[in-house]
């Protein structure tokens, strides 16, 4: 129950953020102007891809930036003996 609600009130508060983007986009446009020339662009910085790092013993297609989780491949070749220098893309 408790999931429910806290769903409830994510949905429902995302729907009121909408709404009120809607309303400013809609009054900026009024005036002549794009809500991104007022506010800026946005703020999350698209990053580009980290080149793969490392690569599957078996498989080279299978790849790895060495960022984020380890993969399972990545911890078994390591518990199997394999260093993470063998598993380098050279």
């Amino acid at each position: 129950m408790q999931k429910d609600i806290a769903k409830a009130i994510s949905t429902f508060e995302d729907r009121q953020k909408a709404e009120a983007r809607t309303k400013v986009e809609a009054v900026a446009r009024e005036m002549g102007y794009s809500l991104t020339e007022l506010v800026g662009t946005d703020s999350k910085a698209k990053r580009a891809p980290v080149a793969p790092k490392y690569q599957h013993p078996e498989n080279p297609a299978v790849t790895w930036s060495g960022r984020g989780r380890k993969p399972q491949w990545f911890v078994d070749a390591l518990a199997a003996g394999t260093t993470a220098g063998d598993l380098e893309i050279r």
